[in-house]
């Protein structure tokens, strides 16, 4: 080997090892993790909570008459990417995705396996929250179900799946939380009577409530509880593979407007974000940077944006669809139809941010 080839040699090894540990994810044989100690935001697929999935309506409403409903009202999603290389951190953050800590999403102990059924948990209350918000809003009653109960609490062998309880001491309840509060206003060992509906028949328990195992000093009823509608109505969500409480306003404007004359959306592509509550307060969600992008690409002529949000939301080229700011899914509906009206009454986020 010449004195050339040596030293050439000798300048490109360097640059080798270099690229393998910019896109290897281990050493081999050592067991030493090479992925960067981040993750990437990006644009996720969007959905039409209007329409299907998989072959099922997405939000599929039985017992009641369903209005026929036009265009679209989208909910919008973030893709989260871990276990990177350094090579692909850096094309994702090329490419306008976000690279947070990994921390932001997982917490410390937690598997990926922990971060998805948190993800699951907070969906799934989220499509209550939805419901209660819908039927609150076209004043149709909703009832309170039990879905479970504690092992070894107090509703263990009294309460069973599906019952509903009409009543505690006498008042009658609508909502868990009002079930939660009248527990919390016990001490562990009174005696608490549940006004029962089984089945269809009426039955009266007396309990005795035990004791939160961390806070011996609260009473305890133990029972895992949802809202349904009261009037024979049945809403169910369709989708898989979906996570967290931001999907919370469109389902629920997806409720209202099969349950309502006319299209709420004016019959044009509107999608949005945000968490709901039973109140119906919408609240601010993370990457809805990334999801304003994916409802552009989309097409959507209209994007829902929490208040909360509106700066980020907007903080980027959102092209010629306008996004408009929302507080409560009152004001969801109000925007959009006076965008439908005339398209400069709506209140943008540029306007909001800028009083």
């Amino acid at each position: 080997m010449n004195r050339r080839t040596s030293t050439v040699l000798a300048g490109a090894l360097p640059v080798v090892a270099l690229t393998f540990l910019a896109m290897a994810d281990h050493i081999p044989g050592t067991g030493i993790d090479l992925t960067v100690p981040y993750a990437a935001e990006g644009p996720g697929p969007t959905f039409d909570t209007l329409g299907t999935y998989r072959g099922e309506n997405v939000v599929d409403i039985s017992g009641a008459d369903i209005d026929e409903t036009e265009g679209n009202l989208n909910m919008t999603t973030v893709e989260v990417r871990t276990g990177m290389t350094l090579a692909q951190a850096v094309r994702r953050w090329l490419s306008e995705d976000t690279l947070v800590p990994i921390d932001h999403f997982i917490r410390p102990g937690e598997t990926l396996k922990d971060v998805s059924q948190r993800n699951e948990a907070l969906f799934t209350s989220s499509e209550s929250a939805a419901t209660i918000a819908a039927m609150s809003y076209l004043q149709r009653p909703v009832e309170v179900r039990v879905v479970g109960t504690a092992e070894d609490s107090a509703s263990e062998g009294v309460l069973r799946e599906g019952d509903i309880i009409r009543s505690v001491d006498g008042t009658g309840v609508t909502l868990p939380i009002e079930v939660q509060e009248a527990v919390r206003a016990k001490k562990p060992g009174d005696r608490i009577r549940l006004d029962v509906d089984r089945e269809g028949t009426n039955q009266a328990f007396d309990v005795t409530l035990g004791s939160h195992v961390d806070h011996p000093d609260v009473a305890l009823l133990g029972v895992l509880m949802d809202v349904v509608p009261a009037d024979g109505i049945t809403v169910s969500y369709n989708l898989e593979d979906i996570g967290g409480p931001s999907a919370g306003m469109m389902f629920s404007l997806a409720v209202v407007d099969k349950l309502s004359e006319g299209p709420l959306n004016g019959g044009r592509f509107v999608a949005g974000t945000g968490t709901i509550d039973a109140t119906g307060e919408v609240g601010p969600i993370g990457g809805i940077a990334h999801k304003v992008r994916a409802a552009r690409d989309a097409g959507a002529e209209v994007f829902l944006a929490p208040s909360a949000n509106c700066a980020e939301a907007v903080s980027r080229d959102h092209g010629e669809m306008s996004v408009l700011k929302v507080d409560t899914l009152t004001e969801a509906i109000d925007q959009m139809s006076a965008y439908d009206s005339r398209p400069g009454s709506a209140v943008t986020c540029e306007e909001y941010l800028s009083n």
